[in-house]
């Protein structure tokens, strides 16, 4: 959880401006029957209606979500010549590579694969690209790898979806090649054997938002289930939960039932290696999401950042404690050395965006600085985003090229700004929300140009206003212990799927202070009324004015549980205040 107060030293300093946007009212009637049929409060069943659940059969599946209702992995195009390819590979003896990205999706995609074909095969060999000298993607150095390795089937995860020349050099030496992708495709696919994503034309299975260790969870399934012993298939579930929550995709639908119980395997039977992670992260008891987002998977991620992805391959193999605690130091380490590269380009990031005056009114950002390290500028550009709230680039050079990591703001699609843009790239590829760019350094001004001129013709005013989408107007009155336990259930929280988020007026603070000059803490009440609550507003110390005095105010909150001294109270997470 350390990470967290990183996320948010520069928040500290200026405290953003948010709209305020509610949810629309739900149907009353709904609302009414989903609260008898359930027993809840009307105003989680509110709640649960706008995430979908209307009936109790809808609530039985969400609050206990069941592995025997993820989908048949054969609705997955390709999916029938994935596992007779895999099949014949493996009857044959065949020497098989396992090729991932380097990132924490790509990274737990590799050693969930490796683990399962292990039990089945000895010829059995992994390659993750260095971030710095082959960048993103199948590369012309790991065809080769391939080659020298007499290698005749690889398995790709969390990329190869528009490795159209690379794979076309693997064909070309005789080499299969299964994609495991869950990024867009190009118009032209690359020749792969088979392709399973469930974004490309012609695939009708029903769930298009699964991590890239989800895609492969899938082809191990099917394989599970042509075998007949389907219930092999969840050794894994683990590594497939943190890729779901690292990686940012909804955890909706098959992605929420993989959390449930990915975390639960986390929780109760981590393999050595994750528990020797959990161990130099802090991370003890019931880890949830967050948990994963700021203790597990910075530290995978570092490897790939700081040295090499391998590490943290190695580390999550490892069959003994003593290799796992040895692994899991030198992981610990390449995140302390992260931490420290990413404050420093941060703060010469900000300083170079005070000192350029056309920035001031300009709708994107888009920084260059050869000398910032490469395994760092995504999160910088995120870290930017914090204080400026526009979709932002953050390039450095590598081989003598440009290349950078984009980020964007909810609402805007930085994956279409960068593709009109692509006569001055070599290379690029993402999400709606991230991606990643390579160009020649000569274009990197005209980039910064074209880029600016494409997000402000089509970037919404009001998509540059960050939003604090509320729930529910809630009286503290109804916050008790039966209330919470509801929305406990309502894990685990993410995407599509955020922990519930209120509003209260008309309260008054009783007690404020500052902590570490950036946390605001408060024990607030609503007027007239004796309920009270602690309350902590992590890094806007600069809304403490907003509470002094007299005057009630409106505050915008999350409710969770906070154990001190083996005693456990309810508290408020604040995210925002406004005068009333």
């Amino acid at each position: 959880m350390e990470d967290y107060s990183t996320c948010i030293l520069f928040l500290s300093v200026t405290t953003m401006s948010k709209q305020w946007v509610f949810r629309d009212t739900a149907d009353e009637a709904k609302v009414d029957h989903l609260s008898r049929a359930i027993n809840i409060d009307p105003v989680l069943s509110s709640i649960l209606i706008h995430r979908g659940i209307q009936s109790f059969d809808d609530a039985k599946k969400y609050f206990r979500p069941q592995l025997g209702d993820l989908h048949d992995p054969f609705l997955m195009k390709d999916m029938e010549l994935a596992v007779e390819r895999l099949i014949k590979a493996i009857s044959n003896n065949e020497r098989i590579l396992v090729y991932g990205d380097y990132d924490v999706d790509g990274t737990t995609s590799v050693v969930m694969m490796y683990s399962f074909l292990k039990k089945h095969t000895e010829n059995i060999y992994f390659y993750i690209p260095d971030r710095h000298k082959e960048g993103y993607g199948i590369s012309e150095e790991g065809i080769a790898y391939a080659v020298d390795n007499d290698i005749s089937f690889i398995i790709s995860l969390d990329c190869g979806i528009r490795a159209i020349d690379n794979i076309t050099l693997a064909a070309d030496n005789h080499i299969d090649f299964i994609v495991c992708d869950h990024h867009l495709p190009g118009e032209t696919l690359p020749p792969a054997i088979a392709i399973l994503d469930p974004k490309q034309k012609g695939c009708n299975y029903p769930y298009k938002e699964l991590s890239g260790c989800g895609i492969g969870f899938k082809l191990i399934q099917a394989f599970y289930d042509h075998q007949s012993t389907p219930e092999q298939t969840y050794a894994w579930l683990d590594l497939v939960a943190i890729s779901i929550c690292a990686d940012i995709v909804p955890i909706t639908d098959e992605n929420r039932i993989l959390t449930y119980h990915g975390l639960k395997k986390l929780n109760q039977d981590p393999p050595t290696g994750l528990r020797a992670l959990m161990g130099v992260a802090g991370l003890k008891n019931n880890v949830d999401v967050s948990g994963v987002v700021f203790g597990i998977a910075p530290r995978i991620n570092a490897a790939g950042r700081i040295s090499h992805a391998r590490d943290a391959v190695q580390l999550l193999l490892a069959e003994t404690s003593e290799i796992a605690v040895k692994a899991a130091e030198t992981i610990n380490a390449h995140n302390t050395e992260r931490k420290n590269y990413d404050l420093e380009i941060t703060k010469e990031a900000l300083e170079m965006i005070r000192s350029e005056s056309r920035l001031e009114s300009a709708k994107s950002i888009v920084l260059f600085n050869e000398n910032w390290h490469k395994g760092v500028i995504g999160i910088v550009a995120s870290r930017i985003i914090e204080k400026y709230y526009r979709p932002t680039i953050i390039l450095t050079k590598s081989n003598d090229m440009a290349t950078g990591s984009a980020r964007s703001v909810d609402g805007f699609n930085v994956y279409e700004a960068i593709e009109a843009c692509s006569e001055l790239l070599s290379r690029f590829g993402g999400h709606k929300y991230a991606a990643g760019i390579t160009l020649p350094l000569e274009n990197v001004s005209e980039f910064q140009a074209k880029f600016e001129k494409t997000v402000a013709a089509t970037i919404n005013s009001n998509d540059l206003i960050p939003k604090l989408k509320i729930d529910a107007t809630l009286s503290f009155e109804k916050i008790t212990a039966g209330f919470y336990n509801i929305i406990r259930q309502m894990e685990p929280f993410g995407p599509a799927n955020p922990s519930p988020v209120f509003m209260t007026k008309n309260v008054e603070c009783i007690n404020t202070r500052v902590i570490s000059d950036k946390h605001l803490k408060l024990i607030v009440r609503e007027r007239g009324r004796k309920k009270t609550f602690e309350a902590i507003a992590f890094g806007q110390a600069g809304l403490s004015g907003k509470v002094a005095g007299n005057q009630p105010f409106q505050i915008v909150y999350h409710i969770e549980e906070n154990a001190f001294r083996d005693e456990k109270y309810l508290q408020l997470v604040i995210k925002d205040i406004k005068e009333q």
